[in-house]
């Protein structure tokens, strides 16, 4: 398919479209004998007959319908291409994919809502997921930004602070330890925990701060959710170390309190990264730019972490 040309893929999409070859030279201005000519050279380059023709008009061959799809990629990527150059020129047209930590969407939406009053023509896509799952979309470049707690520690990532990162055990209010006060890490090893899976950052902080510590805690239950998590930990499940941005409403009408354990809460720190062998437009440079400078203020506060 080496002589295939720009415009061969665009009389196929045409004549599939409009069902007819006069249609076609139509719709890109040339003649209808032009555009017989120009599909007889497409068949003889491909082997096959791309349409069958009745009554009704032209409809694609199964070789018909490969080109067709061929084609709609190759328009595809020239939009892309074509918004890239656009971008180049006005930061207003751009479009930036952000990808964030499930712990991140407590505040993430409301920093890009922010951003896109400033930038209204600027079109933002979200993706929320696992630290797992977000990192393997980072490293296939398919995002342009990413917002989470500990940068990938491979390939060559550009990465800047956006605020701390608090970390802490809560459980419901009725819990036999509530209230109390310097509760030793060793004083929770009977305890049941409910966790997130391996490999969340959540999840390889707490088997930190208890590695340390020399404990061992017990896993009760594994959750791939924040949400679901909380929900079991006021139901009585049992305990779970969790980011203090998850759970300031909880907090705040007092469904969760925080123990009061020795070395917590544990802090750690928000960044926004991207890769820096991947090229950032105008629009992504001021998206980063924006939550370096005013990200922190989006991170949720709650009430004093304290016992009970």
């Amino acid at each position: 398919m080496r002589n295939v040309t720009l415009k061969h893929l665009r009389l196929v999409e045409s004549a599939a479209r409009l069902g007819s070859f006069s249609a076609a030279a139509d719709a890109n201005h040339i003649t209808p004998p032009a555009v017989t000519m120009q599909m007889r050279q497409l068949e003889q380059e491909v082997g096959l007959p791309l349409f069958d023709r009745d009554g009704r008009g032209l409809t694609p061959t199964a070789a018909g319908r490969e080109v067709l799809l061929a084609a709609r990629k190759v328009e595809a990527a020239l939009a892309e291409c074509r918004d890239a150059l656009v971008a180049l020129e006005s930061l207003d047209a751009g479009r930036v994919t952000v990808g964030v930590v499930s712990t991140a969407k407590y505040f993430a939406p409301r920093m890009l809502a922010a951003f896109a009053k400033e930038h209204p023509k600027v079109e933002l896509q979200l993706v929320v997921g696992n630290r797992r799952d977000i990192i393997a979309q980072f490293e296939a470049g398919a995002l342009d930004l990413c917002v989470m707690g500990r940068p990938p520690e491979t390939g060559e990532v550009e990465s800047h602070l956006i605020g701390p990162h608090p970390h802490v055990i809560v459980g419901p209010p009725e819990h036999r330890l509530a209230g109390r006060k310097g509760l030793t890490p060793a004083a929770l090893a009977t305890e049941t925990f409910l966790v997130r899976e391996i490999g969340s950052g959540t999840r390889t902080l707490m088997e930190t701060f208890f590695a340390r510590a020399g404990v061992q805690p017990a896993i009760g239950m594994e959750i791939g959710s924040n949400e679901t998590i909380k929900q079991a930990v006021m139901a009585g499940l049992g305990l779970s170390f969790i980011s203090v941005h998850t759970i300031a409403a909880e907090l705040s009408d007092g469904r969760l309190v925080v123990l009061d354990v020795e070395g917590l809460p544990l802090l750690r720190n928000w960044f926004v990264v991207r890769l820096s062998s991947k090229r950032a437009m105008p629009a992504t440079t001021a998206l980063q730019d924006f939550v370096v400078a005013e990200g922190a203020r989006f991170l949720p506060n709650p009430p004093e972490v304290r016992a009970g």
